[in-house]
């Protein structure tokens, strides 16, 4: 990998809060709670771990009434700097925004919910509620929820479908008057989430961006993924807040915030560190950060599990995910040759767009394996032995 020229940011500055991020302001580091909203407890424990690890921002995922009702509850015991995700439900923004100082939507999410309505009238409903409470707002784009119409319209190029999605929110944000946003491009490969952003920032260079790579896995490989992406874009001027995003367990959590500072500061340093030979030449396995979406907590566990299971298929060019939830496991898988994305009591397994069906947790592995066996000697010829 080229080491890059490290450029000034020329973004404007947007105001989260307390914290500004944006023009000279330093990169903030954020990351997302990963357990149930309505558990109080425990979310207020991944709040604790978070802070003490020093985020800048924590996200919470926010899709129900009595979710709305948690957070309230969580916000009274806590000053720090709070983003929502609306995940599918954008009619819930105006019952969040005077709890928190950032909303954040995904375009492709608001194309689901009252499809009769045009999405603009969606997109101002939003901005309404974060006008009145001064709430910020991210626009973000992720690979795997992109709107069907920007598909359709760019067929084969999930790079400018994301892309133009952005700039057209942007382009609704600024006519209504509304300039305190940022925008997040993201995927679960590092080179098009580095094209992607390059390609933003092309066309709205004063829009500050949010990076991660989305489903980057497990460490250390999650890690590597993200460096790649980071120390490009960060070099060229590109980006004013991050996230880290890795499968850990719930209480692991704040290694999220050590690795983002760490990446900043080895980039502010000018460490740029090499890719490991033939790093993903063979089996990728993508992983989802887990979030309160996920409806059974043997999810991190099973990440962890597929990976030690297909270590025998190391060697081949073979795309596995997993995702914690019905939100963004359907369509994040796609693009994988197997994916698995958890329910409550089952694993639904697909083969790329393809559903094989839904299986119970103690039986999923096995599957995998056999579906993982029968690619390789589909594409390869042979299977390789396999300690069971």
């Amino acid at each position: 990998m080229t080491e890059p020229n490290k450029k000034k940011r020329t973004t404007r500055s947007i105001r989260i809060g307390k914290l500004t991020i944006g023009g000279d302001a330093p990169i903030a580091v954020q990351s997302m709670t990963a357990t149930r909203t309505q558990d109080l407890q425990a979310t207020a424990r991944q709040i604790e771990i978070l802070e003490k690890a020093g985020a800048d921002v924590i996200r919470i995922a926010i899709d129900s009434k009595e979710d709305v009702e948690a957070l309230k509850k969580l916000r009274q015991n806590t000053d720090a700097v709070l983003s929502v995700d609306l995940q599918e439900n954008y009619l819930m923004a105006p019952l969040v925004a005077p709890l928190v100082d950032k909303i954040r939507y995904n375009p492709g999410h608001l194309w689901h919910l009252e499809k009769s309505k045009p999405i603009r009238e969606k997109v101002k409903f939003i901005v309404d509620a974060a006008r009145e409470h001064n709430c910020a707002i991210r626009i973000g784009v992720n690979c795997g929820s992109v709107d069907p119409d920007y598909k359709s319209r760019f067929p084969g190029d999930s790079i400018q479908s994301m892309v133009e999605s952005a700039v057209d929110h942007c382009a609704m944000l600024d006519e209504m008057g509304f300039e305190n946003y940022c925008v997040s491009l993201k995927d679960s490969d590092s080179d098009k989430v580095i094209e992607a952003n390059k390609r933003f920032a092309e066309r709205r260079p004063d829009v500050p961006l949010h990076l991660g790579v989305t489903e980057a896995g497990l460490p250390p490989e999650g890690i590597i993924k993200t460096r790649i992406a980071f120390e490009q874009l960060v070099a060229a001027g590109i980006g004013d807040t991050i996230r880290v995003s890795l499968t850990l367990p719930d209480d692991d959590k704040g290694e999220e915030i050590v690795v983002g500072r760490q990446i900043l500061k080895d980039i502010e340093e000018g460490r740029f560190r090499s890719v490991p030979e033939n790093f993903l030449e063979g089996l990728n396995i993508i992983a989802c950060p887990s979030c309160s979406r996920v409806e059974n907590g043997k999810f991190v566990e099973l990440a962890q599990d597929v990976r030690k299971i297909t270590e025998y298929a190391e060697q081949y060019k073979i795309t596995i995910a997993v995702m914690g939830c019905r939100v963004n496991g359907p369509g994040e898988t796609d693009d994988a040759d197997l994916g698995l994305w958890c329910g409550p009591t089952y694993v639904n397994l697909k083969k790329g767009e393809e559903s094989i069906g839904a299986y119970p947790y103690d039986e999923i592995l096995e599957k995998l394996k056999f579906e993982l066996d029968k690619i390789i000697e589909d594409r390869f010829g042979s299977v390789p032995s396999r300690v069971s």
